[in-house]
Parts: structure tokens; sequence; C-alpha cells
């Protein structure tokens, strides 16, 4: 049997489970399509919350970003589990104990104000439509390396698939999907690395064979690591090489991107009571660390064996022939990658071999002008391909390749779903219902629900083919948003009585057009290619690269919040006590008659 067809086999067994639990589990009710009729158990709510936020970002993209970049892209792995922490200290809870279904429903409430709602909602929508752009980006490598098509074609087949079972099952169908995903995506990711593992270093748990010895020389595999890319110009993999200032405003960004993301943040509405809220925080965390304890261990060990394979005698001997490539079965996942335009060589001076080295690297210009060299010669290599290579690369039984198949895909789709009901609750429950049409019936609200969930589909997919950057870039650009302008206003709105209307929503619209100017001048104006004004190698301000400007935006929302709040009328006693009430651990609100 072959590839395609075993990929087919564990891809579409996988989607039948998925659209099979989306139909058993159909919401009937908006509170269970945007809430799950809040019946949820904390481990299931966990593991579900776990598949939520381990997007294409987590499973695709980071491990390829930690690979080619090494310690300095560590920053992912502080920032987002760093993240998970503050949530569940800061804000699940409280949130879970006032007893709505959105985000900006509190925020509304919270601010006694339909405009800070409606601020809330423009902020949400935001950042989840750039969080998606990111998971399309991801569905389309996965579906493209996987169906042996281009990434666009990839692109517009996932995003048929996302709309059938996120709009069928809103919050209910997408939590017990999301529960198959999160073992389908783990099983994915860590298979393949515990045979890596034991292929390279002999131990079977890779987070502790990336500190071990590599089984061929003997000396640690890091410091093999270390020495090999150095040889061929670029930095070591273990030295820090970026701005620490800008690697801290960094982590920060994704930290209190993450808890201030709204379909995160959702999940900790479908519980019972508000001490589950806390263990769902405590399981999701748990579940999230089975994969990002493997991931440096994933990056680093496909490092070594991508640069073993282009100089597979050492590098001081020939590189790899073309005849090579072209004949040795362990090379054929090249010549399928191909095929999606996300990886290509050219063999520049015609000497029949392919050097791969850091052309920009003064003392490899000297030793390629000894040799002959033109340059290096693979041409495209995107990082996002890297988890989903790997298997092949480090030639693994095929059904290991079927399976991270369907793993990558789990990842991609899961959280699409989650940020696509965030963004379809914000149009139908907050706008329509909220703002414009208070006397809708049910049935409205699910088919309005719906419709912005497909309008978001379509807008994300099409931002999808020119994204402006590998899936976890783009998404970190999403963790920015969220970081400048809803995390202040839930934080203030839960911590702070001093903090009125019109502060919230002067600070809100601040951090946001600050934060959102700051990332068109670097990305391109509504991330248009060639529109930029700046690039992340030489930022606007200083080192703070457009990733990383979330803190500086989230430090401007509150400044302004505080500021305006001083000048104008103080809260009213009433708001006071409603803040008072949600800081009391015991008991928890529920959900207001008129859902």
């Amino acid at each position: 049997m072959d590839q395609f067809t075993i990929n087919l086999m564990f891809v579409g067994a996988s989607f039948a489970l998925y659209i099979g639990i989306a139909i058993w589990a159909r919401a009937g009710s908006t509170s269970e399509f945007y809430a799950a009729g809040r019946g949820v158990h904390p481990v299931t709510n966990g593991m579900a919350t776990a598949a939520d936020w381990m997007s294409a970002a987590s499973f695709i993209s980071m491990a390829g970003l930690i690979a080619f970049t090494g310690y300095d892209n560590s920053t992912y792995l502080m920032g987002w589990t760093g993240g998970y922490v503050l949530l569940a200290l800061l804000l699940a809870p409280y949130l879970r104990k006032f007893g709505k279904f959105t985000v900006s429903e509190f925020i509304g409430d919270r601010f006694y104000s339909p405009t800070a709602r409606l601020v809330a909602v423009i902020c949400l929508i935001i950042a989840s439509t750039t969080y998606v752009i990111g998971q399309m980006t991801g569905v389309g490598v996965a579906f493209g390396r996987f169906l042996e098509i281009s990434n666009t074609a990839g692109l517009l087949i996932g995003a048929v698939i996302v709309f059938a079972y996120a709009v069928f099952g809103g919050m209910k169908g997408v939590t017990y999907t999301q529960v198959a995903q999160y073992c389908v995506l783990i099983l994915a990711y860590t298979i393949p690395a515990v045979f890596i593992s034991l292929q390279l270093t002999g131990n079977p748990i890779p987070a502790l064979g990336l500190f071990g010895d590599y089984a061929a020389t003997g000396e640690p595999l890091l410091a093999k690591l270390d020495a090999l890319v150095a040889e061929l110009g670029f930095n070591e993999y273990t030295a820090h090489n970026g701005d620490t200032f800008n690697m801290m405003l960094f982590t920060l960004s994704l930290m209190i991107g993450t808890a201030g993301l709204p379909h995160v943040i959702m999940r900790f509405f479908t519980v019972p009571r508000v001490a589950d809220a806390r263990w769902s925080a405590g399981w999701a965390l748990v579940f999230i660390a089975l994969l990002y304890l493997t991931a440096p261990a994933v990056g680093a060990m496909a490092r070594l064996n991508i640069t073993d394979m282009f100089w597979p005698n050492g590098t001081d001997a020939e590189a790899v022939s073309l005849e090579q490539i072209d004949s040795d079965p362990r090379y054929n996942w090249m010549e399928t990658w191909q095929k999606t335009g996300l990886l290509g060589w050219e063999d520049k001076n015609g000497d029949g071999k392919i050097q791969y080295y850091n052309d920009k690297s003064e003392a490899m210009q000297t030793k390629a002008a000894e040799n002959g060299w033109a340059g290096n010669e693979l041409t495209n290599f995107n990082q996002d391909i890297l988890v989903l290579a790997n298997p092949e690369i480090a030639n693994l039984p095929a059904w290991v390749i079927g399976l991270v198949a369907a793993g990558g895909l789990a990842a991609a789709l899961s959280t699409a779903a989650g940020l696509l009901l965030a963004i379809s609750s914000a149009v139908s429950h907050d706008l329509i219902k909220g703002r414009f049409a208070p006397n809708i019936s049910e049935k409205g609200e699910l088919l309005s629900a719906r419709i912005a969930m497909a309008i978001a589909i379509v807008v994300a997919t099409y931002l999808g083919l020119n994204p402006p950057g590998f899936a976890a870039q783009t998404v970190a650009l999403a963790f920015g948003l969220a970081a400048a302008s809803i995390f202040p206003a839930l934080m203030m709105g839960i911590f702070s009585k001093k903090v009125n209307n019109a502060g919230a929503v002067a600070g809100m619209l601040a951090g946001l057009v600050v934060t959102l100017v700051y990332i068109f001048l670097h990305k391109g104006w509504f991330f248009i290619p060639d529109t930029n004004s700046f690039s992340d190698a030489d930022p606007l301000l200083g080192t703070i690269k457009s990733t990383s400007f979330g803190a500086v935006g989230a430090a401007i929302n509150f400044a302004v919040a505080y500021v305006v709040s001083g000048m104008t009328k103080p809260v009213p006693q009433d708001i006071v006590e409603l803040v008072e009430s949600v800081r009391v651990p015991r008991g928890a609100g529920a959900a207001a008659a008129d859902h």
C-alpha cells in the first residue's frame, strides 16, 4: 500500500470520528452552542482546552521555528505556557463566577456600557481573525503535503472542512470533537518523537534524549548540533544571539496575550462550578505540557537529521549529490514536499551537488570561494513543514507518517473551530442580540452565528493565501493584539474598582490602534505584501519587533484607562459591589435569565 493511500486512511478515519461526534453532540440551543450547556467535566474541558490551544502554531510551526533558530525561539515555549498560569490564577475562576457567555459581555456589564461591549467585540474579532489566518496557513501546509497537491488547493479544501463541523456543532459539538482531536494530535506528535529519540540517543523520552548523548559519536547531542551548525556558518544552536529586551517583551506579549485570548477564555464558561474553572486550567496545563516538553527535542533532532542529510559524510566532505537525491529512497520526502512549493533546491554552480550553508557568514563566503560554491543551494525550506516532514526525514514507518498527517490537521482544525466560535458568538450574541436586535429569536441568533462563522472563514482563507509570516509568527501577532486590547480590560474589570466606562473604552482603543498600526507598518497594511515601511530585521522603535509590541500596547492601554478614569465620573456604587462580589471565592453566578 502506498503512502498516499495510508495518509488518506488515517485522515479519513479521524475526520469521520470528528464529524460523527459533532453530529452526535449537535447544539440545539444557544446555551449549548455558546457554552455546551455548562455541563462539561474539568478533565474533559482541560483536554478540549488543550486541543483548542495547541493549534497549527504549536503542532506544525513551533518546533520548526526552534529548529532553525535554537535557544532564542524558546520564548514561544515560555510565553505560551506562562500565559496559562496567568489565566488559571487571575482570570478563569472570576469570569466563570460572573456567569456570562462571552468576554465582551463581561466587559459590557462590568464597565456598564454598550460602547465598551462593542469595542471589546471589535478587539476580539480582529485578534481572532488574525489567529485564524495562522491556522489556515497550517491547514494549507498539512493538506498540501498529504493530498500531494499545492499549498493553495490544500488551504481551500481545509476551509470547507472547518466550515462543516464548526458551523453545525457549536460549543457542545466542538468540545467533544476537541477531546478526540487532542488524543489524535498528542499521539501524532509524541510517537515520531519517541522513534527519533531512540534512533539518535537510545532514550525513548525525547525531553531526556535532548540532553543525552548522540549515539553515533558518544558526545552530548546538543554539543554535536552546536558544532555542526557552527561549521556551516550558522549561529550556535544553544547560544543567545538575539536582543534580550525584545526577547523579554515578546515573552510577556505571548503570556498576557494567552490570558486575553477569547476562544480560550470561553472554554471556562462551559464548566458547572467556579472551582471547576481552576481545575480545568490545571488539567489543560498538564495536557499542554506533554507536547511542549517534547517540542524542543523535536526541533533539535530534526535540525540534526536535516543537516546530516545534506552533508552525509560530514561538513568537510562532499555535499549530497543530485543523483543521490533522485535515486536514494531516503530522499523521497524532498520530491514530495517540492510539489507543495514549500521546499526547493537549485544546483547554482552546476557541480551536481547541493551545498546547504549560511552564505551570509563571512567565514563561509571565504570557504565557498575556495571550493567554487555559488551560494546556499537549499533555496526554500519553509519552517512550517518540519514537524510534518520529520518522520519521512527520519525514515520512519508509513503508518507513523499517516498518523502525523491526521495529527497536524487535528491541531489546525480544532483551534480554527474554537476561534470561529468566538467570532460567531461575538457577532450574533454581542452585536446582533446585544446591540441591534435584542428581541431576536433563539433560532435567528443561531442562524446569524453560523453566517458570521462562514464570513470569517472566507476572510481568513483569503488572507491565509498570503500570510504575514509562518503559522506561529502570524499567531504571535494575534497574541500581541489580544495582549494590548482584551487582557488589560479584563484585569482592570476584575481587580480595579477605579476604572470606569470611559477609561476602559479609551484604553482598549488606544492599545488596539497603536499595536495594529505598529504591526501594519512592519507586516504591510492589512497584511498586503510590499505595503510595509519597516521590517522586523530593522524595526521602527529600537529593537522592538512587531511580534513583541503587544506588551507595549498593553502598558499604553493600562495608562490611558487610569488617566481617563481619573478625569471622568467615578464608578457607580452598584458596579463597585459587583466587582467585590466577583472576587468572593464562594458560589457561581448563573447565566442571566435572558439567555
